[in-house]
């Protein structure tokens, strides 16, 4: 996979590609480039993002300086999905990373703290995802919690363990992971359930299934 991210910090991601699952798939399986908006904009000064017509507090990434970006490297809008990350987008869930997972290319434009000049959104991007509605200090974690959540559905990323697959999405059920408990048996008074300890297969497998649905559905 090809993943194409446009960021005001490009630096801000070199711990996240010396940590797996990134790593492991870095060069193979994932082709990840870091594209800085500062290098291109047709502003003065590196400058990219302006105050809002009408007022109000923080900054906007402005609309002149994502598309200058864009046609730097791609000669206008490429025909591959362009992600804007912004809190008005559709829920990142395991399903939408599944499905994103599944592209050849991606391009991911991150934001301002205040966000795009919402022609970025609805011109220049094809689709915009939210990792949650709420603030952050910068603008890139968005990116890198997606660009990470992808990492992990390409091959060789995860090594199987146990015939676990994934830690949040069960594959018994496609939803939420079972509750997971390790040794000792007995701390404080907190007592591993009685089913994990039985050697009973089957019954083990019921109990991760109905304590899955049970996280899923709260």
């Amino acid at each position: 996979m090809q993943l194409d991210v446009f960021t005001l910090v490009p630096h801000a991601f070199a711990w996240l590609t010396e940590q797996r699952p990134v790593a492991t798939v870095l060069g193979t399986e994932l082709d990840l480039r870091l594209f800085s908006y500062r290098d291109t904009t047709p502003l003065r000064a590196a400058q990219v993002d302006d105050e809002p017509y009408g007022g109000g507090a923080g900054m906007v990434l402005r609309v002149d300086v994502v598309a200058a970006a864009l046609d730097s490297v791609y000669d206008g809008v490429p025909d591959q999905r362009v992600i804007a990350l912004t809190p008005q987008g559709r829920q990142l869930t395991q399903d939408v990373v599944e499905e994103l997972a599944e592209e050849e290319r991606l391009t991911l434009l991150s934001a301002r703290f205040e966000g795009f000049d919402e022609r970025v959104v609805q011109h220049l991007a094809s689709d915009a995802i939210s990792i949650g509605p709420y603030v952050l200090s910068n603008g890139d974690l968005p990116a890198m919690v997606l660009v990470d959540a992808i990492a992990r559905r390409l091959p060789g990323a995860i090594k199987d363990e146990s015939g676990a697959f994934e830690s949040f999405s069960s594959e018994l059920e496609g939803g939420l992971e079972y509750p997971h408990y390790t040794r000792p048996p007995d701390f404080r008074g907190w007592r591993v359930p009685e089913v994990l300890l039985s050697g009973d297969h089957g019954k083990i497998e019921e109990w991760r299934r109905e304590q899955s649905r049970r996280r899923t559905v709260t």
